[in-house]
């Protein structure tokens, strides 16, 4: 009997809410973020296995040349990860969405001629420019085979995502005039816009050190501490020529 009224009410109850108005039961909508406008930067992470390593940098340097002369393309650097020889990035801009999409098949491809070897695969996000300076990426002055290439995650709680905004784009008018600094950009991740990823290319391993300890660098990071919703995830490269 006791169970009986238990599903008795369980059922009123459940016909109680069925029954009140739709605006009490909908959640507040939430925006659809903007499109991307203007040009789109396109970074892809994946790693293979440490036999496969040295073969695998030549495939990726070449798609990066070959992709630098298809219509639409503002750069391409290829890169592979200090101390990690296994772990690749490619970082490519794109005039456009359009372009990006018919530039699509050719990234595919590259995925599927390095599927044996693979150990992690294919992590494409898409940015866009947030505080973006200089000219096309891989064009940097003085980025000889001692630049340092440097690709930032980060990530913040969404409520602190305007504060962050403003401190990465003081710390990259801070980066800029540091000696040996080639490029310092912030990008914004599409669809999730507490996503800022940074990508930095410094002249050698002297002048990256000296940022990291730099005031305004130690001033950012104590301050972002507080707001990060993941660890800083900084990763150093070489670019493959």
């Amino acid at each position: 009997m006791a169970s009986g009224c238990f599903l008795g009410l369980a059922i009123a109850a459940m016909l109680s809410m069925s029954s009140a108005p739709a605006t009490a039961q909908a959640p507040a909508a939430t925006p659809a973020p903007a499109p991307i406008s203007g040009p789109i930067y396109l970074m892809t992470f994946f790693e293979v296995g440490p036999a496969a390593a040295d073969k695998t940098a030549p495939v990726l340097a070449q798609y990066a040349a070959e992709s630098r002369k298809a219509d639409g393309n503002a750069g391409v650097l290829a890169m592979r990860e200090t101390g990690r020889p296994g772990r690749f990035a490619l970082l490519e801009v794109w005039r456009d969405k359009p372009a990006v999409e018919a530039h699509a098949v050719a990234l595919t491809a590259l995925g599927e001629k390095l599927k044996a070897d693979i150990a992690a695969p294919f992590d494409t996000r898409v940015n866009g420019g947030l505080d973006v300076a200089g000219a096309a990426i891989g064009a940097e002055s003085g980025a000889g085979n001692d630049a340092v290439y440097v690709l930032t995650h980060v990530d913040v709680f969404p409520a602190g995502k305007d504060q962050t905004v403003e401190m990465l784009k003081q710390l990259a008018a801070d980066s800029r005039k540091e000696a040996g600094s080639l490029r310092f950009d912030v990008l914004q991740q599409e669809g999730r816009l507490n996503h800022l990823p940074l990508v930095e290319i410094w002249r050698d391993s002297a002048a990256h050190n000296a940022h990291v300890m730099a005031e305004h660098t130690r001033a950012y990071r104590a301050k972002l501490v507080k707001l990060q919703g993941a660890l800083y995830d900084e990763r150093l490269y070489r670019a493959l020529r």
